[in-house]
Formats: structure tokens, sequence, C-alpha cells
């Protein structure tokens, strides 16, 4: 970079200028390249930039070109990246709030209705269903149905722990390539059921805190079903009846219950990803789409499907899997016919078998689907959630575009 101090610098001069005196030296160096008759300090602050630390109180900033142009730009808009992650992760999280959180009182009333052996309304449809469960939010309050909430995350937990442990320990695969054989689908599926049956007492005392009536409930800790699964485990805590079946009874069910709906889940969801993209597959003369919203949604929609699925599929042993963790443990619950009074358990199943069994016989084809029409409304919901956030945030991509 070229100086723009004078070749013959004389201090005399500088102090000339720098008292307003105009003494130059011959020649017009002190001039600076470009500045025609202005006078020229060489001691000076830099230009006074519009938004600068230069400006001082009580100055303003001059109203030239170049302000003026840098003032009238528009202000900076977030990049197209940014927002398109943002978007996703918004629906991803809208999804995982109305799955855990926003859907749970339809999750307490449907196990509730499972349970339920001496039921006359099956609620297979949702009116019934929105109807009973207005009258108990209206007879014990908004808790009513917001029970065992807390459990169900540390179920999650417990299980998503269990899995890593084991997976950490042993050679099992936690997770499947897409170059699998046969022995690695064999471990990894070992190492789900081994995962279902760890986490069984836990599931079945989180099942008990949510369909156990709020007329009775003392306000349980977060952690009691932690408390609760390891009494069951070692056979203390909270007495039971004779007529409790024992973990290794449950064991069975679970393992099943868990497999099929993790297979029919992992099915469905490959197969409606690969219909998705093969009519999204790009043409020659077309372009992918190039926002990670429809990159991302269609993901979401596809474990939306794959679990709907596999809860309607599997109803039948959800529910007769969760008669048997229920038998025994001495659980009230709330009468799903009326929603005003309670009604105790006292089923005497001897397994699986015997109360598949005794369903169909004294309740029909339709006693396996009580309570169904809680799920109707649960998926419902979830699906309008998931469509009203995507329209929000196409908005918002089309707006900052």
């Amino acid at each position: 970079m070229t100086s723009r101090r004078p070749d013959s610098f004389e201090g005399g001069a500088f102090v000339g200028s720098y008292r307003g005196e105009p003494s130059y030296p011959p020649g017009g160096y002190g001039r600076s390249y470009g500045a025609g008759q202005q006078d020229v300090q060489w001691v000076t602050t830099p230009p006074d930039i519009p938004g600068s630390r230069n400006l001082h109180f009580g100055e303003k900033t001059p109203s030239g070109d170049d302000a003026g142009r840098l003032i009238d730009d528009p202000p900076s808009q977030p990049p197209p990246e940014q927002m398109n992650r943002f978007a996703g992760f918004g629906i991803g999280l809208a999804s995982l709030f109305t799955e855990n959180v926003l859907a749970h009182p339809c999750v307490v009333f449907r196990r509730q209705c499972q349970v339920n052996y001496q039921a006359r309304c099956y609620h297979l449809s949702p009116l019934t269903a929105v109807s009973i469960m207005y009258n108990i939010t209206k007879s014990q309050g908004p808790k009513a149905l917001w029970k065992g909430m807390g459990s169900t995350f540390v179920v999650q937990g417990v299980t998503l722990g269990t899995e890593g442990i084991i997976s950490e320990c042993t050679p099992l695969p936690r997770e499947l390539s897409h170059r699998w054989n046969l022995r690695q689908v064999a471990g990894h599926l070992l190492l789900k059921g081994l995962t279902y049956v760890v986490a069984m007492p836990f599931y079945s005392a989180s099942l008990i805190e949510t369909v156990q009536s709020e007329i009775i409930r003392d306000n349980p800790g977060v952690l009691d079903c932690v408390r609760e699964g390891v009494g069951r485990v070692v056979g203390l805590g909270v007495p039971h009846s004779k007529r409790l079946l024992p973990l290794l009874s449950l064991a069975g069910p679970t393992v099943l219950h868990g497999l099929l709906r993790y297979l029919l889940s992992s099915a469905v969801q490959k197969l409606i990803l690969w219909l998705i993209q093969s009519r999204r597959k790009p043409q020659p003369d077309q372009r992918p789409p190039q926002t990670v919203l429809d990159a991302y949604f269609p993901e979401l929609m596809a474990s939306f499907a794959a679990g709907l699925v596999a809860d309607a599929v599997l109803y039948p042993l959800e529910t007769v899997l969760h008669r048997l963790s229920v038998q025994g443990t001495r659980t009230i619950i709330d009468n799903t016919d009326l929603g005003v009074e309670v009604l105790p358990i006292n089923s005497q199943y001897e397994g699986m078998r015997d109360c598949a069994a005794a369903i169909g016989r004294e309740e029909g084809t339709l006693g396996f689907y009580k309570g169904f029409g809680a799920l109707v409304v649960q998926y419902t919901m979830h699906a309008a959630v998931l469509q009203v956030t995507k329209v929000v945030y196409t908005a918002l991509l089309q707006d900052n575009a």
C-alpha cells in the first residue's frame, strides 16, 4: 500500500496545518490524492460511518450519497439454510410434543378401557371416547387424564439406556447397516428383546400409574415407577394379591408385542419412504427439493403412519398384555361407562392364552378393541398438528425466500 505521507515531512508544517495555518510545502505535497481544494489534516479520526463507534454524543452522521445508500439498505434476513433447519427442527419438536404430551390423555383413557373387563360401552367411536373423557375431567379435575406422564418418560429413558449399555457390552448391533445379513438381524432382534425384558417391570409400574383413578392417588413422584419396578423384581414394596402374575409369565407377551410392533412399524416406514421417493424422483429437466422441510417432513409422515398401523394391528395383543400386567396389583380405575365412579380390577387370568380366550368368550371379538376410539382421536390430533406446523413453516420459508 503506497504511503500518503509527504516525502519531506516537516514538523513545523504539520504544526501550522494543525493550528489552522495554510502552510503547505512546495510542490503541493500537503494535498491528499483527489482532495481537490479542501484543506487536509494529516492527523484525523476515521470518517464517520453510519452505525460505527466514531460518532460522539451530539454528533450526526453526514448525509452523503454513500451514507444514504447504506441507510436505505434493507435489514439483513436470516439465510435460507438456517430457516430450513429451523423449520425441520420445529416440525420434529411439534411431532414429539404431540406424541408424548398432548396425546397423553388419549393414552390414559385407552388403557383404562383396555383393562376394564366389566365395561359395557367399548368406545369404538371417537365421539363416545371424547364424551367420557370430558366427564372424567369435569368430575375429577384436569389432572385426571394427565397422570403417569412422567413415568412414561422414565420408561423411555430406561429403554434407551438399557439398549445402549447392552450394545456396548455385547457384540449385538444396535442398528442395521444397508448390507445386513441374517446373523446381524438375529443379533439386533435379540438386543431389542433383552431391552424389553429389562424395561418390563418399569413399564408395568408406569401402566398402573396411568390407569389408577385420580380419586385414590396420593401424588406419586416421578421416580416412583422405578422404585415400584425394582420392588416387583425383588418381591418387595407395595403388597399385591395372590393373583399377581410373575414377571416370567409377562416376559413372553411383552417381548412378542415389542418385537412385532418394531418389525411392523419399521416395514411400514420403509415402504412409505420408498413410495414417497419414487413419486418425487426428479426428472432430467427437474430439480430435487432444495429445502430441508421437504426432505425432513416425509420421514415424520412415514413414522406417523407406521405408528398408526402398528398400534391398530396389534391393538388386541396390547389389550391382553395390559390386562395381564395390571392383574393382582389392586388397581382401581375410573368407570369408563359413566366417568363419575371407580371400579376395582379383580381379574383371574392364568396366562396369555387364557386371557385371550376369556375376552373372546365373555366380551366378543370387539372386546379386544375397547377404547379404540381414543386411539383414533390420538392420531387425528397428531396428524392435525403436523399439517398445521407444516403450513406455518412453509409460509415462513416463503416470506424469507
